[in-house]
């Protein structure tokens, strides 16, 4: 086995940026996630444990039985190791010995916060400090549009309180995207009975999420809310009539509870997923309504570019048995004496004339077919395999390239 060492130029470190492409359709309670179908296992459905339009974070349980599940697990001992859920209190209730058991599989999804205007007793609850946790990070991106800003008053046009007005929160948590949204991608769709009847998008790239179409439709051009690029949030505070003719989605609207239907507006996007008011009250459905939401993620992939070279005049020597020639005896003598191997054991002739009736003269001829990848400790972390060996002589010289993502 030949081994060399990587020279300076033969690593290079990079890192790639990907923007994969994440779609959400929401109709009723029903959350799609990528177009995915809703796929039954032989033992279990759904078949990873998880609701549709969910992620299972670890894959985990694929396909098993509901009494046989995999968990993870830690004995107590003196490293006082421990789930991140277990508190102190509770950690000092065991005893040395016993073990402490989660649970799989863990999933993640988008998720739907609705809180409707002040005049609603029902409007702000406990749950609203989801919005207002949220004001220095809303008001630190003002630079980018005056719409970011939690509170305003200045005229008509931008004259609000996030904290007072009818609102809608989407959640999407980070498993989505990456370490960020990429800016432009963002695109909301309003259908009702199958109709579009609003779209926005950050056609700007500064997080305002502008009415553009259908063209003319009512509200075409305003600014409905505002994406959180880095932290995964959109606040959606459009509450113009998308119809523009005060065709009623209800009586599905927590929004006034007088039990009147309210028309259409952004800041019931994708009510079917969500809880009212930060309650464990979950809103109603959107009557006959749909919602779709497009994103791209930011995804940074460190990468190792790697250049293994077969110099000339080398690796043309195998230990393989069939580099000899098998018609021969390659069995060594043993005495008293010592032992000793066949020194004049011949290697196979493989080199082809492409003359009929003449050999071609003995030349040394491998065939690499993969190459090993070791640590400074000579220890194989990886192995890269050829589709097909390539035919190394002494006269030839290769270099492979080899890249490893992290």
């Amino acid at each position: 086995m030949h081994i060399y060492k990587f020279n300076d130029g033969d690593l290079l470190n990079n890192t790639i940026e990907t923007n994969p492409e994440c779609t959400f359709y929401v109709y009723g309670r029903t959350l799609v996630h990528n177009n995915s179908p809703a796929i039954s296992g032989a033992f279990t459905d759904p078949v990873k444990h998880v609701p549709r339009g969910y992620v299972s974070l670890y894959e985990m349980n694929v396909d098993r039985a509901a009494g046989n599940l995999i968990y993870p697990f830690i004995t107590k001992d003196g490293s006082q190791g421990a789930f991140n859920t277990v508190s102190t209190t509770s950690f000092n209730q065991f005893s040395y010995g016993d073990t402490l058991t989660g649970s799989y599989p863990l999933s993640a999804s988008i998720s739907k916060e609705y809180w409707g205007p002040v005049s609603d007793a029902y409007a702000r609850t406990s749950g609203s400090n989801h919005i207002t946790s949220l004001e220095n990070t809303l008001n630190y991106y003002r630079y980018l549009s005056p719409h970011y800003a939690f509170s305003s008053s200045v005229g008509i046009d931008l004259h609000w309180n996030k904290a007072t007005q009818q609102l809608g929160l989407v959640s999407i948590p980070s498993i989505f995207y990456g370490s960020s949204i990429k800016k432009g991608s963002m695109n909301l769709k309003f259908f009702v009975s199958g109709t579009l009847v609003g779209e926005l998008h950050d056609a700007g790239k500064n997080g305002e999420l502008i009415q553009v179409g259908p063209t003319g439709s009512n509200g075409s051009g305003s600014v409905a809310g505002v994406v959180l690029y880095n932290e995964g949030f959109c606040v959606l505070t459009g509450t113009w009539d998308l119809t523009a003719n005060g065709t009623a989605m209800g009586p599905a609207h927590i929004e006034s509870y007088v039990g009147a239907a309210s028309p259409p507006n952004w800041t019931y996007f994708a009510n079917g997923v969500g809880t009212f008011g930060g309650t464990n009250t979950q809103v109603d459905v959107a009557a006959s309504s749909s919602f779709y939401m497009k994103l791209d993620g930011t995804q940074h992939m460190p990468t190792i570019t790697m250049f293994a070279s077969a110099p000339r005049n080398h690796l043309v020597h195998s230990n393989n048995r069939t580099y000899q020639n098998i018609t021969q005896s390659a069995t060594p003598v043993t005495s008293d004496a010592g032992y000793y191997e066949n020194q004049q054991v011949a290697i196979k002739n493989i080199a082809s004339s492409s003359f009929t009736g003449y050999d071609q003269p003995y030349e040394k001829i491998t065939y690499i077919s993969r190459v090993g990848i070791y640590d400074e400790d000579k220890n194989l972390i990886g192995v890269a395999k050829l589709a097909n060996p390539v035919k190394k002589t002494a006269s030839r010289e290769f270099t492979f390239k080899l890249k490893l993502d992290i």
